[in-house]
């Protein structure tokens, strides 16, 4: 099989999705039993990207073909979102069997397969929530986008419910393929954790400003609740959590440490008494499951899909409520018995995602993509 992946996601500063099409991409080439799925004999994997000034890092990416092309992304995006056009094969020399769109937006193909994944919806409930070209784009065109396309891949099983429901999208054209937990070993001992920690890109959905009002009480009742640290890439958005971190009664209590590249993050756990995700959206939440491999307490929202990926191996609180969370904090700091139960059930549980499954489950969306294609008549 013949794919091309968009690698763009992950070209500068990978968050989630980007860090999603990264190890999904090295999954699918990595070398796998003689008879197991993960690599068939034949295949290519080609990573497509477009960019006037950034240039793919080929660190990791053995086994795949790049495909690294000097065009303005926002540019393309535009001529591919509102024109279809160019196809794909008028900048990456094919044939391709299937080419892959990291985003509900179809990747503009003549004969290819085509696959999208949706990794969540907010943006058609919130669009407000989004950046520019997503507001501009994504309501507007996903609906057909995603009606057209061959197969439909998604993060998790919240997320395929919400494309059946809202697109229409029948079941067996959606496949679900959740990340895999990263291959590290988790920290040794006791939890000695000196900081609560909050990992992710600073946005409206994340529902910052409700974990710093959590936080504020939490610091006024407890003098020895350990430091709220940030970690993320901050928009535009952030500006009013980023001041009131640096003005009482936050000043010196919590600390914004900016974008934790991937090779950083491992470390930032490591000192990390708890992860706190009090979003409103997620269509999975990669920070939980980094946080439970290495035995992190998790303590997150109870929508989206993070109760599918924490389960009974955190706590989940509403996220609309500041002294629900703040009491959820204090339980696991005043209380080193539900810590440990919670660092070992979160080890367990992170375990069973791995991105070998993820390559599986694409593999098998790459091939029914191709069926689709052939009973919709297109060769």
């Amino acid at each position: 099989m013949r794919i091309l992946i968009d690698y763009r996601p992950a070209l500068r500063a990978r968050t989630g999705v980007g860090e999603y099409v990264h190890e999904l991409a090295r999954a699918l080439v990595a070398p796998g039993p003689p008879a197991g799925p993960a690599r068939q004999a034949g295949d290519a994997v080609t990573l497509f990207s477009s960019s006037w000034t950034d240039r793919i890092d080929p660190g990791g990416l053995a086994g795949c073909a790049l495909a690294d092309r000097r065009v303005p992304v926002r540019l393309l995006n535009l001529a591919w979102h509102r024109l279809e056009w160019p196809p794909i094969e008028r900048l990456v020399r094919g044939p391709f069997d299937v080419v892959h769109s990291l985003h509900p937006l179809l990747m503009p193909a003549r004969r290819a397969a085509q696959v999208v994944t949706v990794h969540d919806l907010d943006f058609l409930v919130h669009p407000e929530r989004t950046r520019a070209e997503i507001r501009r784009d994504y309501p507007a065109l996903a609906a057909r986008h995603v009606a057209r396309a061959d197969h439909v891949i998604v993060n998790s099983r919240f997320t395929g419910k919400e494309v059946e429901r809202t697109f229409g999208v029948p079941p067996g054209q959606i496949t679900v393929c959740a990340p895999g937990a990263p291959p590290w070993p988790p920290r040794d001992g006791a939890i000695r954790g000196r900081y609560v920690l909050f990992l992710g890109t600073l946005e409206p959905r994340k529902n910052v400003g409700r974990l710093l009002d959590a936080y504020a009480a939490l610091a006024a009742r407890r003098p020895d609740a350990p430091q709220l640290v940030l970690g993320g890439r901050p928009t535009a958005e952030a500006a009013d959590w980023l001041a009131r971190v640096q003005a009482p009664p936050l000043a010196g209590r919590a600390r914004f440490i900016g974008y934790v590249p991937p090779d950083r993050r491992r470390a930032l756990y490591e000192g990390a008494l708890a992860l706190v995700i009090p979003s409103h959206h997620e269509g999975f939440g990669m920070p939980a499951l980094e946080a439970m491999t290495m035995g992190v307490p998790v303590v997150a929202s109870n929508r989206g899909a993070l109760p599918e990926v924490v389960g009974d191996a955190g706590l989940l609180v509403d996220p609309d409520d500041a002294v629900g969370l703040a009491a959820a904090l204090e339980r696991l700091i005043s209380d080193p018995a539900l810590a440990r139960r919670l660092s070992d059930e979160g080890r367990v549980r992170a375990s069973r995602f791995t991105w070998r499954a993820a390559a599986e489950g694409a593999r098998t969306a790459y091939t029914r993509a191709l069926d689709t294609r052939r009973l919709r008549g297109h060769g």
